[in-house]
């Protein structure tokens, strides 16, 4: 009877390392862009122009920022469980549901690096 394996070897773990740590670098530009335009508050020149159109535009303008906002905060929680990922890596925990102890399959890890619940586990919740 073949042993259930209870973690990832050292070569996966270090390809999904990789990947990880692309991720969290692609994270990190797309959150300066989000904050970049967050704090972009220049004048474009509607100050000549009729208060009805400056008064919409103002409203799309604080719109956008919550937008960019909530955009912002989004990045900063994936970034953040992206570096907790990195950390299971480190302790070789990673890849192990937290609910059943089994692996979490390779597919599901390629495509959510940061999962921390297999697929099983996941719909136990609902």
């Amino acid at each position: 009877m073949a042993e259930e394996r209870v973690r990832y070897s050292d070569a996966d773990l270090q390809e999904f390392k990789k990947i990880i740590q692309d991720k969290i670098a692609k994270a990190e530009k797309d959150l300066a862009l989000i904050n970049e335009s967050f704090i972009n508050d220049q004048n474009n020149g509607t100050d000549d122009t009729s208060p009805t159109f400056k008064a919409f535009e103002e409203g799309a303008e604080t719109l956008s920022k919550e937008q960019n906002s909530i955009l912002a905060g989004r990045q900063e929680k994936f970034i953040r469980d992206l570096k907790h990922a990195l950390i299971r890596i480190e302790n070789k925990t990673y890849g192990v549901c937290r609910v059943t102890g089994k692996l979490i399959p390779k597919e599901r890890l390629m495509a959510v690096p940061h999962a921390t619940l297999s697929i099983e586990a996941k719909n136990m919740q609902r």
